[in-house]
């Protein structure tokens, strides 16, 4: 099948569950959070946030409580970036996104301190000390006391590297502050780390972000490669982009390019515009680049009919937005909706 940039908006957006909102509850949240291979979780607002734009009647504490109950954890997996996962997803994914890691352990200029002892001496004496919760700085002090000759950060770096460690609640808790405290996945859960179905990864990244390419598997991963792996996928077709062959699964649904997609407020972070190499799904160049701003992230995103069109930020408990140009009237009905939306989900304690 020949599609169009306007094709593959729409059957993103669909394939994201932003079409239409889904009802929430505890189930929904486990259910997407599945779907999507994780929640971008680089703050602590956007898989709130993510949430809210997916699901109908979403409350903060479909998230938050099952964070605390270790139903769903945060851990670092794709593209070395923290995620909210299923305890499944959580207990295979390092597994699959192992080469990103050992590509960060070998540029980090923070472990370049600790690259004289070897990588699997720090990562079993972190294994042991992380059986416990234990924070990043008392993690690094522990690991000094083994090797007084590196600086505790860059042991540290190398642990957070090289072992599946959860962020240990409270912090990423609705309304909650907390230092960043680290437990080893396998302790955390109560369960062995297995190694990934790497094929069926593909499959559900194709379901949930394709028809895409190889490199945008490796876009979203971190994981370079991955020809061979998409290839593998059962079932497997071929469509035709505007920039050549584009990978799918048999039974995703395409989604016409004029159907209408309406207004979505995101978080600052959501991998709906980072999972793909080019990154022009739903955003373009001069978009990407305000949303940027000096440092990255510079604001929460409004999305209208699919694309980048604004950001938004919270100013003395408004939502306040930023268009980056004029948009239909109808859209600025459905805005001041979404943004009722939001101001009432922030506003929950």
């Amino acid at each position: 099948m020949r599609l169009t940039a306007d094709d593959l908006r729409a059957t993103l957006w669909q394939r994201q569950g932003l079409l239409e909102r889904a009802e929430s509850s505890p189930d929904a949240v486990r259910h997407w959070t599945e779907l999507l291979i994780g929640l971008q979780g680089q703050d602590r607002l956007p898989p709130y946030l993510g949430l809210a734009a997916r699901l109908d009647g979403f409350a903060p504490g479909h998230l938050s409580d099952q964070l605390a109950e270790g139903a769903l954890v945060r851990m670092v997996t794709m593209r070395g970036t923290l995620h909210v996962h299923t305890p499944a997803d959580a207990l295979t994914l390092r597994s699959f996104t192992r080469p990103a890691q050992e590509r960060e352990y070998a540029a980090s200029a923070t472990i370049a301190p600790a690259r004289g002892v070897p990588a699997e001496e720090i990562a079993a004496a972190a294994r042991r000390l992380c059986a416990s919760p234990i924070s990043m700085k008392e993690l690094g002090i522990r690991l000094a006391e083994q090797w007084p000759d590196v600086p505790p950060g860059a042991l540290a770096h190398v642990a957070r590297v090289t072992v599946s460690l959860v962020q240990v609640p409270p912090r990423g808790l609705w309304e909650r502050s907390g230092g960043v405290v680290l437990q080893d996945v396998g302790a955390y859960l109560g369960a062995a780390e297995s190694s990934a179905d790497r094929p069926a990864i593909a499959a559900r990244y194709l379901r949930a972000f394709g028809p895409a390419t190889a490199a945008d598997l490796t876009a979203w991963s971190g994981v370079p490669g991955l020809t061979e792996v998409i290839a593998e996928v059962p079932g497997l077709i071929e469509h035709q982009g505007p920039d050549g062959a584009l990978f799918d699964v048999s039974d995703a649904p395409i989604v016409p390019g004029d159907t209408a997609l309406g207004v979505r407020l995101l978080g600052k972070y959501d991998n709906l515009w980072l999972a793909h190499r080019a990154r022009d799904r739903v955003t373009d160049p001069e978009a990407r680049r305000r949303w940027m701003g000096a440092n990255g992230g510079s604001g929460h995103t409004v999305f209208v009919e699919g694309r980048l069109a604004g950001l938004w930020r919270v100013s003395e408990g408004l939502v306040e937005t930023e268009l980056f140009g004029s948009i239909p009237a109808a859209a600025r009905r459905a805005l001041r909706t979404e943004t009722d939306r939001v101001q009432a989900l922030l506003a929950q304690p």
